[in-house]
Protein backbone atom coordinates (compact mmCIF):
# COMPACT_ATOMS: atom_id res chain seq x y z
CA UNK A 1 0.00 0.00 0.00
CA UNK A 2 2.80 2.43 0.84
CA UNK A 3 5.57 1.02 -1.34
CA UNK A 4 7.19 4.32 -2.36
CA UNK A 5 6.99 5.70 1.19
CA UNK A 6 8.39 2.52 2.72
CA UNK A 7 11.22 2.40 0.18
CA UNK A 8 12.09 6.04 0.89
CA UNK A 9 12.45 5.48 4.64
CA UNK A 10 14.34 2.21 4.08
CA UNK A 11 16.84 4.02 1.84
CA UNK A 12 17.35 6.76 4.43
CA UNK A 13 17.86 4.20 7.21
CA UNK A 14 20.46 2.43 5.09
CA UNK A 15 22.24 5.80 4.75
CA UNK A 16 21.89 6.44 8.52
CA UNK A 17 19.94 9.66 8.13
CA UNK A 18 16.40 11.01 8.40
CA UNK A 19 14.34 11.86 5.33
CA UNK A 20 13.71 15.41 4.16
CA UNK A 21 10.04 16.23 3.57
CA UNK A 22 9.19 19.52 1.86
CA UNK A 23 5.88 21.34 1.63
CA UNK A 24 4.93 23.68 -1.19
CA UNK A 25 1.55 25.04 -2.21
CA UNK A 26 -0.06 23.76 -5.39
CA UNK A 27 -0.72 26.58 -7.85
CA UNK A 28 1.32 29.23 -6.06
CA UNK A 29 1.67 31.76 -7.59
CA UNK A 30 0.24 30.05 -10.68
CA UNK A 31 -0.17 26.47 -11.89
CA UNK A 32 2.94 26.34 -14.07
CA UNK A 33 5.23 27.89 -11.47
CA UNK A 34 3.81 25.80 -8.63
CA UNK A 35 4.55 22.60 -10.54
CA UNK A 36 8.06 23.75 -11.42
CA UNK A 37 8.73 24.60 -7.76
CA UNK A 38 7.57 21.11 -6.77
CA UNK A 39 9.98 19.62 -9.29
CA UNK A 40 12.79 21.87 -8.05
CA UNK A 41 12.52 20.68 -4.46
CA UNK A 42 12.74 17.06 -5.65
CA UNK A 43 15.73 17.87 -7.85
CA UNK A 44 17.49 19.60 -4.95
CA UNK A 45 17.25 16.81 -2.39
CA UNK A 46 13.73 16.41 -1.01
CA UNK A 47 12.96 12.75 -0.32
CA UNK A 48 9.19 13.18 0.07
CA UNK A 49 7.14 16.07 -1.32
CA UNK A 50 3.98 17.43 0.26
CA UNK A 51 1.77 19.34 -2.16
CA UNK A 52 -0.67 21.70 -0.44
CA UNK A 53 -4.33 21.77 -1.46
CA UNK A 54 -5.21 25.49 -1.36
CA UNK A 55 -8.16 26.37 0.87
CA UNK A 56 -9.70 29.67 1.94
CA UNK A 57 -9.95 28.92 5.67
CA UNK A 58 -6.99 26.88 6.96
CA UNK A 59 -6.87 26.41 10.73
CA UNK A 60 -3.29 25.21 11.24
CA UNK A 61 -1.39 27.36 8.74
CA UNK A 62 0.54 30.49 9.58
CA UNK A 63 0.38 33.74 7.57
CA UNK A 64 2.93 32.67 4.93
CA UNK A 65 1.13 29.47 3.93
CA UNK A 66 -2.28 31.17 4.18
CA UNK A 67 -1.06 33.81 1.74
CA UNK A 68 0.32 31.15 -0.62
CA UNK A 69 -3.04 29.37 -0.65
CA UNK A 70 -4.92 32.57 -1.41
CA UNK A 71 -2.52 33.43 -4.24
CA UNK A 72 -3.11 29.98 -5.70
CA UNK A 73 -6.88 30.29 -5.46
CA UNK A 74 -6.77 33.76 -7.01
CA UNK A 75 -4.79 32.27 -9.90
CA UNK A 76 -7.52 29.67 -10.46
CA UNK A 77 -6.02 26.61 -8.75
CA UNK A 78 -8.46 23.76 -8.14
CA UNK A 79 -8.26 20.28 -6.69
CA UNK A 80 -8.61 18.84 -10.19
CA UNK A 81 -5.67 20.94 -11.42
CA UNK A 82 -3.60 19.84 -8.43
CA UNK A 83 -4.13 16.17 -9.28
CA UNK A 84 -3.22 16.89 -12.91
CA UNK A 85 0.04 18.45 -11.70
CA UNK A 86 0.83 15.28 -9.73
CA UNK A 87 0.46 13.36 -13.01
CA UNK A 88 2.99 15.71 -14.62
CA UNK A 89 5.36 15.43 -11.64
CA UNK A 90 5.24 11.63 -11.85
CA UNK A 91 6.60 11.71 -15.42
CA UNK A 92 9.95 13.00 -14.13
CA UNK A 93 9.90 11.55 -10.61
CA UNK A 94 8.39 8.06 -10.64
CA UNK A 95 9.80 7.07 -7.23
CA UNK A 96 9.42 10.19 -5.08
CA UNK A 97 6.50 9.86 -2.63
CA UNK A 98 3.83 12.53 -3.08
CA UNK A 99 1.63 13.51 -0.14
CA UNK A 100 -1.36 15.82 -0.50
CA UNK A 101 -1.82 18.02 2.55
CA UNK A 102 -4.80 20.17 3.31
CA UNK A 103 -8.32 20.35 4.64
CA UNK A 104 -11.47 18.34 4.13
CA UNK A 105 -13.71 20.99 2.59
CA UNK A 106 -12.17 20.90 -0.92
CA UNK A 107 -12.26 17.09 -0.83
CA UNK A 108 -15.88 17.08 0.32
CA UNK A 109 -16.77 19.46 -2.52
CA UNK A 110 -14.89 17.29 -5.02
CA UNK A 111 -16.56 14.13 -3.69
CA UNK A 112 -14.53 11.98 -1.26
CA UNK A 113 -14.93 8.74 -3.19
CA UNK A 114 -13.99 10.36 -6.50
CA UNK A 115 -11.10 12.23 -4.87
CA UNK A 116 -9.60 9.03 -3.45
CA UNK A 117 -9.90 7.24 -6.81
CA UNK A 118 -8.51 10.16 -8.81
CA UNK A 119 -5.65 10.75 -6.35
CA UNK A 120 -4.63 7.11 -6.58
CA UNK A 121 -4.75 7.21 -10.37
CA UNK A 122 -2.71 10.43 -10.47
CA UNK A 123 0.14 8.84 -8.50
CA UNK A 124 -0.49 10.20 -5.01
CA UNK A 125 0.93 8.05 -2.20
CA UNK A 126 -0.90 9.46 0.78
CA UNK A 127 -2.66 12.39 2.37
CA UNK A 128 -2.57 14.54 5.48
CA UNK A 129 -5.99 16.06 6.05
CA UNK A 130 -5.64 18.29 9.05
CA UNK A 131 -9.26 18.65 10.15
CA UNK A 132 -10.53 15.05 9.89
CA UNK A 133 -10.30 13.56 13.40
CA UNK A 134 -9.80 9.89 14.17
CA UNK A 135 -13.45 9.61 15.24
CA UNK A 136 -14.41 10.19 11.58
CA UNK A 137 -12.13 7.56 10.03
CA UNK A 138 -14.98 6.08 7.99
CA UNK A 139 -15.34 9.42 6.19
CA UNK A 140 -11.98 9.42 4.40
CA UNK A 141 -9.24 7.50 6.20
CA UNK A 142 -10.60 3.98 5.71
CA UNK A 143 -11.66 4.53 2.05
CA UNK A 144 -8.21 6.01 1.31
CA UNK A 145 -6.42 3.05 2.82
CA UNK A 146 -8.65 0.57 0.99
CA UNK A 147 -7.63 2.31 -2.24
CA UNK A 148 -3.95 1.97 -1.36
CA UNK A 149 -3.26 5.48 -0.08
CA UNK A 150 -1.55 6.19 3.23
CA UNK A 151 -3.48 8.29 5.72
CA UNK A 152 -0.95 10.24 7.76
CA UNK A 153 -1.90 11.72 11.10
CA UNK A 154 -0.70 14.89 12.80
CA UNK A 155 0.33 14.26 16.42
CA UNK A 156 0.10 17.48 18.46
CA UNK A 157 2.38 18.03 21.46
CA UNK A 158 -0.74 18.03 23.66
CA UNK A 159 -1.73 14.44 22.79
CA UNK A 160 -1.60 12.39 26.00
CA UNK A 161 -1.28 8.64 26.53
CA UNK A 162 -5.04 8.24 26.29
CA UNK A 163 -5.34 10.15 23.03
CA UNK A 164 -2.28 8.80 21.20
CA UNK A 165 -3.62 5.25 20.58
CA UNK A 166 -6.85 6.73 19.20
CA UNK A 167 -5.01 8.96 16.73
CA UNK A 168 -2.59 6.22 15.71
CA UNK A 169 -5.09 3.38 15.34
CA UNK A 170 -5.58 3.75 11.59
CA UNK A 171 -2.48 5.76 10.75
CA UNK A 172 -0.29 4.55 7.90
CA UNK A 173 2.78 5.59 5.90
CA UNK A 174 4.37 7.67 8.63
CA UNK A 175 3.41 9.88 11.57
CA UNK A 176 3.79 13.66 11.57
CA UNK A 177 4.64 15.10 14.98
CA UNK A 178 3.81 18.77 15.38
CA UNK A 179 6.76 20.08 17.37
CA UNK A 180 5.18 23.26 18.78
CA UNK A 181 1.90 24.50 20.20
CA UNK A 182 0.92 26.87 17.44
CA UNK A 183 0.54 27.43 13.73
CA UNK A 184 3.08 26.62 11.03
CA UNK A 185 6.29 28.65 11.09
CA UNK A 186 5.50 30.41 14.35
CA UNK A 187 8.40 29.25 16.53
CA UNK A 188 11.53 27.11 16.66
CA UNK A 189 11.06 23.75 18.39
CA UNK A 190 12.75 22.80 21.64
CA UNK A 191 14.86 19.78 20.74
CA UNK A 192 14.84 18.09 24.15
CA UNK A 193 11.06 18.37 24.34
CA UNK A 194 10.73 16.89 20.87
CA UNK A 195 13.03 14.00 21.80
CA UNK A 196 10.90 13.12 24.81
CA UNK A 197 7.72 13.36 22.75
CA UNK A 198 9.10 11.01 20.09
CA UNK A 199 10.09 8.45 22.72
CA UNK A 200 6.52 8.50 24.01
CA UNK A 201 4.93 8.24 20.54
CA UNK A 202 7.16 5.26 19.68
CA UNK A 203 5.52 3.31 22.50
CA UNK A 204 2.35 3.26 20.41
CA UNK A 205 3.54 2.85 16.82
CA UNK A 206 6.26 1.30 14.66
CA UNK A 207 5.66 3.83 11.89
CA UNK A 208 8.43 6.31 11.05
CA UNK A 209 7.96 9.68 12.75
CA UNK A 210 8.69 12.97 11.04
CA UNK A 211 8.81 16.33 12.80
CA UNK A 212 7.57 19.64 11.43
CA UNK A 213 6.36 23.17 12.25
CA UNK A 214 9.18 25.63 12.89
CA UNK A 215 12.05 24.05 10.92
CA UNK A 216 13.81 26.83 9.01
CA UNK A 217 17.48 26.00 8.40
CA UNK A 218 19.90 23.18 7.77
CA UNK A 219 20.99 23.45 11.40
CA UNK A 220 17.41 22.95 12.58
CA UNK A 221 17.06 19.96 10.26
CA UNK A 222 20.28 18.41 11.58
CA UNK A 223 19.30 18.95 15.22
CA UNK A 224 15.81 17.49 14.87
CA UNK A 225 17.08 14.73 12.61
CA UNK A 226 19.13 13.33 15.49
CA UNK A 227 15.86 12.25 17.08
CA UNK A 228 13.35 11.84 14.24
CA UNK A 229 12.99 9.61 11.18
CA UNK A 230 12.32 12.68 9.07
CA UNK A 231 12.13 16.47 9.09
CA UNK A 232 9.40 18.55 7.42
CA UNK A 233 10.02 22.08 6.09
CA UNK A 234 7.23 24.25 4.73
CA UNK A 235 7.00 27.86 5.85
CA UNK A 236 10.72 28.53 5.33
CA UNK A 237 10.36 27.40 1.72
CA UNK A 238 7.23 29.46 1.16
CA UNK A 239 9.00 32.51 2.61
CA UNK A 240 11.97 31.96 0.31
CA UNK A 241 9.69 31.64 -2.69
CA UNK A 242 7.64 34.70 -1.77
CA UNK A 243 10.75 36.84 -1.25
CA UNK A 244 11.74 36.32 -4.89
CA UNK A 245 8.38 37.24 -6.40
CA UNK A 246 7.89 40.35 -8.49
CA UNK A 247 4.38 41.12 -7.36
CA UNK A 248 2.85 37.65 -7.44
CA UNK A 249 4.98 36.42 -10.31
CA UNK A 250 8.01 34.19 -9.91
CA UNK A 251 11.34 35.48 -11.18
CA UNK A 252 14.57 33.85 -12.29
CA UNK A 253 15.72 34.09 -8.66
CA UNK A 254 12.86 31.87 -7.45
CA UNK A 255 14.30 28.59 -8.71
CA UNK A 256 17.83 29.32 -7.51
CA UNK A 257 16.55 30.43 -4.10
CA UNK A 258 14.47 27.27 -3.68
CA UNK A 259 17.35 25.09 -4.83
CA UNK A 260 19.78 26.71 -2.40
CA UNK A 261 17.52 26.28 0.65
CA UNK A 262 16.54 22.69 -0.13
CA UNK A 263 20.20 21.82 -0.76
CA UNK A 264 21.06 23.30 2.66
CA UNK A 265 18.25 21.34 4.32
CA UNK A 266 19.24 18.12 2.55
CA UNK A 267 22.79 18.61 3.78
CA UNK A 268 21.41 19.15 7.26
CA UNK A 269 19.54 15.82 7.39
CA UNK A 270 22.63 14.05 6.04
CA UNK A 271 24.67 15.45 8.94
CA UNK A 272 22.03 14.63 11.55
CA UNK A 273 23.31 11.19 12.57
CA UNK A 274 26.84 11.34 11.19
Amino acid sequence: MTARIDACFAKARAENRPVLVTYTMAGDPDAETGLEILKNVARSGADIVEFGLPFTDPVADGPAIQAAGLRALDAGQTTKKTLAQVVEFRKEFPDTPVILMGYYNPIYSYGPEKFVADAKEAGVDGMIIVDVPAEEDDELCIPAQKAGLAFIRLIPPTADDKRLPVILKNSSGFVYHVSINGITGSATPDYSTVSRALDRIRKYTDLPIVVGFGVKTGEHAAALGEHADGVVVGTALINEITATYDGDKATDATASSVNALVTELADGVRRAKA
